[in-house]
């Protein structure tokens, strides 16, 4: 009795490739003011993550959602990240890169909230700057933790801020301007 031995060929990259195919990647990108140093840096990392996308191989570019001149505090005045998140919904975005916690959202409840649903539909977020992904198990203690440091530092930027004009209006020297 004979056994018959059949040789199996490896696999080539290609074809592997081909079976697993792209995730689809997008970047968000938000600065909170419209002032020139802040728009500078809202181009900057709207270059930057175009380049960062295209870089890789095994992803397809799905966007670039943006909000200029938009608080971190509240997601419904963000156009563009409801975008985002709508597009997730509809299956057209496998991973989301991002900049910082603080770009994603200063409340940790709508930061939260955003994180939970889009990993329940299977979409990844990665935190450039924390190195954080929200597919390990950790990342949900984690992002919680600085989602909450991102919401205090916010509301210390507003308290100072709001100080500070109390005091110029007691001194007199806050310059009101007025547009015809």
């Amino acid at each position: 009795m004979t056994k018959k031995v059949t040789k199996i060929e490896p696999v080539r990259q290609k074809v592997m490739h081909e079976l697993r195919p792209k995730k689809r990647v997008c970047a968000y990108c938000r600065v909170s003011t419209d002032s020139t140093k802040q728009h500078t840096s809202y181009v900057a990392q709207v270059e930057y993550y175009k380049s960062y996308i295209g870089k890789r191989e095994e992803w397809e570019f799905a966007g670039i959602f943006a909000d200029e001149a938009k608080s971190g505090t509240q997601v419904k005045s963000r156009d563009e990240f409801i975008r985002m998140m709508k597009e997730c919904e509809n299956g057209n975005i496998d991973i989301i890169v991002t900049k910082s916690v603080t770009r994603f959202a200063r409340n940790t409840i709508d930061s939260i909230e955003a994180i939970r649903k889009l990993k329940a539909l299977g979409v990844t977020i990665y935190f450039e700057k924390e190195n954080i992904n929200t597919m390990s198990e950790q990342s949900e203690q984690m992002l919680t933790i600085l989602s909450s440091i991102a919401q205090g530092e916010s509301e210390s930027i507003s308290t100072n801020n709001k100080w500070g004009i109390q005091k110029r209006f007691r001194d007199g020297s806050y310059n009101l301007t007025c547009v015809a």
